[in-house]
């Protein structure tokens, strides 16, 4: 990391520095004439692949580096993430904790994470002039409240170390050659390209047929299902609260052991929000094979259960007295979704807590602590998707992210069966093997000059 911010500061031409850039554009013109020129293609124009570039081309003076980006358009996750803001990683500094945030790959990250961390990211984009901050519940985005401060931020870094990118370029099939040893890359335009290394960082595939590619080098793939996803609920009345959202919330997945507590957002095709995020993430295997059609029980008080809520009830009711129940509402839940809850019990608004039967104070209480929602389908953020499944981590040296089947081949990111909740995690894991993809290429190439 050190070299890394060396070369970062040498092309800053101030003063002095100005001389010691020539000097590290001549050192890096030399070494291309007194060496073969070595090639790494990284393949996938996202977070994970720009970082993978940008330290690799900065750890290796002498080494071209090449983006593939299929689409048109690089670093598009990080454009829309965190609303446009960029959720660059999230404010836990003790890997024990972080890795609980993981549903897969966290015996993996465990080891990732002792070679660049959280602190390593933040220190990594403030060196680059990207301070980030803080928010109340451990998200971190950028000072400037947008994910353009990161584009830019990797766009210039790319440019500084002369990293090329090739979009609207993508990969059919890599194959190794046993004779030169190189890695020999099919494009769809028919065109190839030659490589001494070779990284994927591609994010993940929603078909297993998808992977196929690389399944031909002999790699495994867990089965890729869909995480983070909202909960569809076609046809039910709350539906018509789109916009409500509750700052706490528990919603568990009947018969499972799958239960999650944090802000819950109505939407107009059924539940979205954190709470139910992290739930698709955890559940991703097991509410595939329930092919999205389940049930859910929420808990709108998760401060309470139904039984203790019935034991705080009369004392409730007492501190109400003769007020009606619509206008006097003590849980703090927003008023359109209190009035909802009330006709749902068959309650009228005007009535009195005085005159509260008690068919209708029991119906209230299971209205706020053991509300049940039929589950059918789900809805996938396009720009956002994450997929659980990929490479199977086993087969990867989590100290270099290199294949353990092919020399010279690295992965990064989420073509990884490993993924995280949202929050920033997913970016992390992106940033900690793309780093470590990086420095692992690095290995192979130094020492690269003579003191």
């Amino acid at each position: 990391m050190n070299e890394s911010r060396n070369f970062r500061d040498m092309a800053v031409p101030l003063g002095q520095k100005t001389i010691i850039n020539f000097q590290e554009k001549f050192n890096r013109l030399k070494l291309r004439i007194l060496m073969k020129q070595k090639h790494l293609v990284v393949v996938g124009g996202g977070a994970a692949g720009f970082f993978t570039a940008v330290n690799a081309a900065a750890m290796s003076p002498g080494l071209k580096v090449t983006i593939l980006e299929k689409t048109g358009r690089v670093l598009s996750k990080v454009r829309v993430s965190g609303g446009g803001r960029c959720n660059v990683t999230h404010a836990c500094f003790d890997i024990t904790e972080m890795i609980r945030r993981y549903p897969r790959g966290s015996n993996f990250l465990k080891k990732a994470f002792h070679h660049f961390f959280t602190k390593d990211t933040i220190a990594w984009f403030e060196q680059r002039g990207v301070p980030l901050k803080t928010e109340p519940d451990g998200r971190m985005f950028p000072q400037s409240n947008s994910s353009e401060t990161i584009v830019e931020c990797l766009l210039r870094e790319s440019s500084c170390f002369g990293v090329e990118i090739s979009m609207n370029t993508e990969v059919k099939d890599i194959s190794k050659n046993s004779e030169d040893g190189l890695f020999h890359i099919s494009l769809a335009n028919g065109s190839a390209q030659v490589a001494d290394f070779v990284c994927i960082a591609c994010g993940g595939f929603p078909k297993l047929s998808q992977f196929q590619w690389l399944q031909r080098l002999g790699h495994t793939i867990a089965e890729p299902v869909p995480s983070l996803f909202t909960f569809n609920m076609p046809g039910n009345s709350i539906t018509a609260l789109m916009g409500v959202s509750v700052e706490e919330a528990r919603v568990k997945v009947t018969g499972t052991k799958l239960e999650e507590k944090g802000p819950l957002l109505i939407t107009h095709w059924g539940l979205s929000g954190p709470v139910v995020l992290r739930l698709s993430a955890w559940g991703a295997r097991v509410l595939a094979e329930r092919n999205y059609s389940f049930d859910i029980t929420v808990n709108w008080l998760p401060g309470y259960n139904e039984q203790s809520l019935r034991d705080a009830w009369n004392t409730i009711r007492l501190q109400h007295a003769g007020s009606i129940v619509g206008g006097r509402n003590s849980f703090g839940l927003p008023s359109r979704l209190w009035e909802y809850l009330l006709q749902q019990s068959n309650i009228p608004l005007q009535q009195r807590w005085d005159e509260l039967q008690v068919k209708q104070q029991n119906g209230l209480i299971q209205q706020l602590t053991a509300r049940q929602f039929s589950i059918k389908g789900k809805t996938t953020f396009k720009e956002e998707f994450v997929t659980a499944g990929g490479i199977q981590p086993v087969e990867i040296d989590v100290n270099t992210m290199q294949s353990k089947k092919h020399k010279g081949l690295f992965f990064a990111g989420e073509i990884m069966d490993v993924d995280g909740i949202t929050g920033g995690f997913n970016f992390q894991h992106a940033w900690t093997s793309g780093w470590i993809a990086a420095s692992g290429i690095a290995q192979y190439l130094q020492p690269r000059e003579e003191h």
